[in-house]
């Protein structure tokens, strides 16, 4: 079994090499790839990056395999460029993220006690804060980070440096709360000293609030949204193929018609529409 295991972990080896190998050529040889810098190449990493999310959202495993190609090609191609500037190559960091996981894992590779998830997280987050010289706990989260992905790694900091609720009840009356106090800046709406950015600073306090909520009830707000997100893409498009297909103008139905669609679209899995 050892001998298995050490053979595939030479063909992985080789693998690797082989996309090296590969890069180099192409840097070398084609107009297109010798053209690219760091700069030209980030919208494109970005953009493989959201693929290689929509494909785990799916849970198309062949589909995985082939985005998480192009994403490790991304990571190589910006090494091999750094490397042609004399900053580092692909072994640089690669042994850089090593020695990231050793010294953020002491109580694998040291002799500190963690026995729980909560326990490593913590320890995390204290290490990135030494080890990056922040002032400020929150001072790691990307400012370019979506803001709903945001909120959960401002959330998540502050739970490593014990600033959070005991409690998803807690946390639920706190939504509570948040959503009161938007239904009356809302209510308010007629009034002469009604403030749409009152009324936009409640709405996220709701959002923050509910995305807490999520975390404390093990949900994946991002990932929960999404899904939704598909699901109305789905039912939506069954509803404006079944209207045309029974001759009808989507615009020219009731809402009472375009609901009957819906609903029966809400009966059709969401694989059938693959």
């Amino acid at each position: 079994m050892e001998n298995i295991a050490t053979t595939r972990r030479q063909e992985q080896l080789g693998a690797f090499g082989r996309l090296l190998d590969v890069l180099d050529r192409l840097r070398a040889e084609c107009p297109w790839d010798r053209k690219q810098t760091l700069e030209s190449l980030r919208h494109l990493t970005i953009e493989e990056t959201y693929e290689l999310s929509d494909a785990i959202i799916r849970h198309d495993l062949p589909d995985l395999q082939k985005e998480l190609g192009d994403v490790l090609l991304h990571l190589v191609f910006y090494a091999k460029i750094a490397s042609e500037q004399g900053a580092f190559d692909i072994a640089d960091v690669l042994n850089t993220q090593c020695e990231k996981l050793i010294f953020r894992h002491p109580h694998i590779y040291g002799d500190v006690k963690a026995e729980t998830e909560e326990e490593v997280k913590k320890n995390w987050e204290q290490l990135k804060l030494r080890e990056k010289g922040n002032t400020s706990v929150l001072g790691g989260v990307p400012t370019s980070l979506p803001a709903l992905v945001k909120a959960m790694r401002i959330q998540e900091k502050a739970r490593g440096a014990g600033f959070d609720w005991e409690k998803p009840t807690q946390v639920w009356e706190k939504v509570q709360e948040e959503l009161a106090e938007f239904e009356a800046e809302f209510a308010d709406v007629a009034s002469p000293t009604f403030s749409p950015e009152r009324i936009a600073a409640e709405f996220g306090d709701v959002l923050f609030s509910l995305i807490n909520f999520a975390r404390h009830a093990g949900i994946n707000p991002e990932e929960a949204l999404e899904r939704t997100n598909r699901k109305f893409i789905h039912r939506f498009q069954y509803l404006e193929t079944q209207a045309a297909h029974d001759g009808h103008q989507l615009h020219d139905l009731s809402l009472a018609q375009m609901d009957a669609y819906w609903e029966r679209a809400k009966q059709i899995p969401l694989t059938a529409a693959k």
